[in-house]
């Protein structure tokens, strides 16, 4: 099978179509749940998801928290990210909460073992916490669950094309990013999403048309929301050479602080810049260091003036599904040439396309 015949590649090139086709009926969605929102008082809104779909509340959340969907109390929602793999392990940290929360849950599948253990903790212990999940398929758990109430459901079901038939999560991650952001009052769907697609449409190609060494080791570095970005991208990689190719993920001054220490001479590394211009000088000089320390090993620069131009909106939370194709691509190919399944390289051993299997136990309240 051809790198261009895997539904990986498919699913990897045809997210501008679906962000463009999904727009106006993503921004009069979205301008329904901002009313219900605002409707529900909600003062704090919960980031959840597991993997990938975590990732999506670390980009979200790492910029100006946007204001509540409400005149009369103008104040900013609070975003905090939290994975279902921490609530279901640790309820305890988490369920005590007290304000009106709103749970905005993501999953592909939506049947994932802590995608149902999130469920299940708050229908037995927060059945007042409001709940929207964003999921890419119809008859998952998070799509056909119903409240117990007095906390009210609801679901944003994705364009089916979004449910990544291959291993690794691609258009489902974006979409799910953006949507949310739509959701949340980050974005006007109908404006940002048919300019992000033309900046993909431009972007893909050019990267597919790289060379793409593949190296021992890779490293992605990201600032604010690109930190999130950083982690995706190193995931990605991870996961498409079946552990192959070890990755990190940090943020650029972060990673001078003893992280550094894994760069040898088979790495290579990808520095994202940031939209910002001040913080992008911090990003600039920690690759120029490691290009200094490092002369024989790629280093590549990904954003404004960058080795890999990326215009976008100029919000990284957004610009977030450009900052991640690279990656996307990368992964896909060095996956190939491992001579790797790419829509399943663990071939079912190890890891498979949705976690289930995992023992939930019941949390007893201390």
């Amino acid at each position: 099978m051809t790198l261009a015949t895997t539904a990986t590649w498919t699913e990897i090139h045809r997210q501008p179509e679906i962000w463009e086709s999904w727009a106006p009926e993503l921004a009069a969605r979205a301008g329904e749940i901002r009313r219900w929102i605002a409707a529900r008082g909600i003062e704090e809104v919960w980031l959840s998801g597991a993997g990938t779909s975590a990732f999506i509340g670390d980009v979200l959340a790492a910029g100006p928290p946007p204001l509540r969907p409400d005149p009369l109390r103008p104040d900013p929602l609070r975003l905090v990210p939290v994975p279902t793999t921490d609530i279901v392990a640790c309820p305890q940290d988490v369920l005590g909460a007290s304000g009106r929360i709103l749970s905005l849950q993501f999953g592909r599948s939506g049947d994932s073992s802590e995608s149902v253990g999130l469920l299940d903790l708050l229908d037995a212990h927060r059945p007042d916490i409001d709940r929207l999940h964003v999921t890419c398929n119809a008859d998952g758990a998070l799509a056909t669950r119903v409240a117990p109430g007095p906390g009210e459901a609801r679901a944003l079901v994705l364009p089916s094309a979004t449910h990544d038939a291959g291993f690794a999560m691609t258009s489902s991650f974006t979409t799910m990013l953006l949507s949310a952001a739509a959701c949340l009052g980050i974005c006007d769907a109908a404006a940002a999403l048919p300019r992000l697609a033309a900046g993909a449409r431009a972007l893909l190609p050019a990267l597919a048309s790289r060379p793409a060494p593949r190296p021992g080791r890779a490293v992605f570095l990201g600032s604010g929301a690109l930190k999130g970005v950083a982690r995706e991208s190193a995931l990605k990689v991870l996961e498409l050479t079946a552990g192959r190719t070890i990755t990190q993920w940090d943020s650029p001054l972060g990673y001078r602080h003893g992280p550094k220490s894994a760069v040898d001479g088979a790495t290579s590394v990808y520095v994202l810049l940031h939209p910002d211009p001040g913080t992008r000088r911090y990003d600039a000089d920690v690759a120029d260091e490691i290009a200094r320390q490092f002369p024989d090993i790629p280093v590549t620069t990904i954003g404004p003036g960058g080795d890999i131009a990326v215009e976008g909106t100029g919000d990284p939370r957004l610009d977030a599904a450009l900052y991640v194709l690279p990656a996307q691509i990368l992964s896909a190919r060095w996956s190939q040439e491992l001579g790797l399944p790419v829509d399943d390289p663990f071939q079912g051993r190890n890891l498979t396309r949705v976690v289930t299997g995992v023992t939930l136990y019941d949390y007893v309240p201390a």
